[in-house]
C-alpha cells in the first residue's frame, strides 16, 4: 500500500499546487454553471445556441492548451533546473504559437461560422426551434470572438506562473473575473438596474470585460513581483529563440497541438452525433457538460500536479521519485473521483430543475449524469495518465493513447450508432464510456513500462 499512499509531506505539497488550482478552476466552473443556468432561464433555444457556440470555441481552447503545454514541458523542467532564460525561450515560443493559432481560428469562426452552427441542428432542420437556436448562436458568437486574445494571453501568463510553482496569483486573478462575470451577467441579460436586456449578447459581452480583467491583474502582479519571476527581466529585450531548442519544442509540442486540436474535434463531432436526437439532446448534453466541470476539477488539478510536481523531479534528475509520487497521485486522484461520483448520481434529478426549459430536457439530463457519473474514476484514472505519459515528452505516445483512440474508435462507434440504428442515446454515451475501457489497459500498461521517464533539458542550449 506504501506505494499508493503517500505521507503527510507528499500530500501536503500536492495540496499546496492543486489546491489553488481546484478553487480557480472549481470557482470558474461554478460561475460558467451558473452563467449557463442564467442564460437557461430565458429559454432552452437560448442555452442552445450558447452551448453550440462554446462547443465551437472549445476546439480553440484546447489547441491553446495543447501547443502550450509542449513548451510548458520545458518551462517546469527549467524552473526544475533553475534555468531562467530557457524560461524565457519557452515564454517567446508560447507568444509565436498563440497568436498563429489565434490568427486561424479566427479566419475559420469569421468565414464559417454559419455552417460549423447548422450542423449541430440537423436533427430539427428547418423547425422554428432550429432557426430562433441558429440566430442566437450568432449573435452569441459575434460578441465571443473578442474574447479570444484575451484567453490566449491569460493562458500564457497561468500556465507559466504554474509551471513555476506560483499556483496562488491564477487562483486570485481567476476568482476576480469569475465574480465580476456573475455580477456583469445579472446585470446585462436580464436587464437589472437599468441596464438594456441583452440576452446572450449580454452573457457574452460579461465574459469579454471578465477575461480582460482576469489577463490585467496577472500581468500587473508579474511585473511587480519580478523577484519571484525573474525569467520576465529581458523577456522582451529581443525575442531570441536558439534554433536547436525551437525545434526540440516544436517537435515535442506539435503532436500535443495536433492531439488536442483531434481530441477537441472528436468531442465536438460526438457532440454533433448526440445532437442528431434532437434539440431536448443538445440542451440536456450541454447541461451534462457544465455540471461535469463542476465537479471534475479535482482531477483536472490532479492533471496539473503530474505535471508539476513529476515534470519538475524529470528535469532534476530524480526519475525514481518521480516514478513515485506519479504512482500516488494517479491513486489519489482516482479515490477522489470515486467521492465526487457518488455526489454527482446523488444529486444528478436536482441540476437540471434549475433550468427554465421543459420536462423532456430534464430528464435526458438526470440520466446523462447518472451514467457519467459511474465513469469518473474511470476519467481520472485517464487523466492522470495522460499527464504522466506528456510529463517526460513522450508526445508521440501522448497523440497515439489520446485523439488517435479517438477517431479510431469513440467517433466511428458514435456516428454509426447515432445514423445507423435506433439505440436509445443514453446507451450510446454508455457504449462509448465502456469502449476507454481499451484505453485504460493501454495506459496502464504504457505508465508501467516507465518509457515517459525522460529528462528533457539535461543537455545545453544551443
Amino acid at each position: 500500500m506504501n506505494r499508493f499512499i503517500g505521507d503527510r509531506q507528499f500530500y501536503r505539497r500536492v495540496l499546496l499546487i492543486t489546491v489553488p488550482i481546484m478553487i480557480q478552476t472549481g470557482i470558474t466552473n461554478l460561475v460558467n454553471f451558473l452563467d449557463n443556468i442564467m442564460v437557461g432561464r430565458v429559454g432552452t433555444e437560448q442555452m442552445s445556441g450558447v452551448a453550440i457556440v462554446n462547443q465551437l470555441i472549445f476546439i480553440f481552447y484546447l489547441c491553446l492548451f495543447g501547443g502550450f503545454a509542449g513548451a510548458g514541458i520545458f518551462t517546469a523542467q527549467f524552473y526544475g533546473k533553475g534555468d531562467n532564460e530557457g524560461i524565457r525561450y519557452t515564454i517567446r515560443y508560447k507568444l509565436i504559437l498563440g497568436a498563429v493559432i489565434l490568427a486561424v481560428t479566427t479566419a475559420i469562426l469569421v468565414l464559417k461560422s454559419d455552417t460549423l452552427i447548422g450542423m449541430f441542428l440537423q436533427g430539427e432542420s428547418g423547425s422554428g426551434d432550429a432557426v430562433a437556436t441558429f440566430n442566437y448562436a450568432k449573435d452569441y458568437l459575434s460578441v465571443m470572438m473578442w474574447e479570444l486574445p484575451a484567453f490566449a494571453l491569460t493562458q500564457i501568463c497561468f500556465n507559466t506562473l504554474r509551471e513555476c510553482s506560483e499556483t496562488v496569483v491564477p487562483m486570485k486573478a481567476g476568482l476576480v473575473a469569475v465574480f465580476l462575470n456573475l455580477c456583469l451577467n445579472y446585470l446585462l441579460i436580464y436587464g437589472n438596474f437599468g441596464f438594456p436586456v441583452l440576452g446572450v449578447r449580454g452573457a457574452a459581452i460579461a465574459t469579454v470585460i471578465a477575461r480582460y480583467v482576469e489577463l490585467l491583474i496577472a500581468v500587473i502582479w508579474a511585473l511587480t513581483h519580478l523577484d519571484r519571476c525573474p525569467y520576465l527581466i529581458g523577456l522582451f529585450g529581443s525575442f531570441k529563440l536558439p534554433a536547436e531548442l525551437f525545434k526540440k519544442i516544436f517537435l515535442t509540442g506539435t503532436p500535443l497541438l495536433i492531439n488536442e486540436f483531434l481530441w477537441s474535434s472528436g468531442v465536438a463531432v460526438m457532440a454533433q452525433s448526440y445532437s442528431l436526437r434532437g434539440l431536448s439532446v443538445v440542451a440536456a448534453y450541454n447541461i451534462l457538460g457544465v455540471i461535469n466541470n463542476v465537479f471534475n476539477v479535482v482531477f483536472f488539478a490532479m492533471g496539473d500536479a503530474v505535471a508539476i510536481i513529476v515534470g519538475q523531479h524529470l528535469g532534476a534528475g530524480n526519475l525514481k521519485k518521480a516514478r513515485e509520487e506519479d504512482t500516488k497521485i494517479i491513486a489519489f486522484s482516482v479515490m477522489i473521483a470515486t467521492v465526487v461520483a457518488i455526489i454527482v448520481w446523488s444529486a444528478a434529478p436536482l441540476f437540471p430543475k434549475l433550468y427554465n426549459t421543459n420536462d423532456e430536457v430534464k430528464r435526458l439530463a438526470t440520466e446523462f449524469l447518472k451514467m457519467q457519473a459511474l465513469f469518473l474514476p474511470q476519467m481520472a484514472f485517464l487523466h492522470t495518465t495522460y499527464f504522466t505519459l506528456r510529463s517526460g515528452g513522450k508526445t508521440l505516445i501522448t497523440f497515439l493513447f489520446d485523439s488517435f483512440f479517438m477517431w479510431t474508435v469513440n467517433v466511428p462507434l458514435v456516428y454509426c450508432l447515432s445514423r445507423f440504428t435506433d439505440i436509445y442515446v443514453i446507451h450510446i454515451f454508455m457504449f462509448i464510456q465502456m469502449a476507454e475501457w481499451i484505453k485504460c489497459l493501454i495506459g496502464f500498461i504504457l505508465v508501467k513500462k516507465g518509457t515517459w521517464m525522460n529528462n528533457i533539458v539535461s543537455s545545453e542550449r544551443s
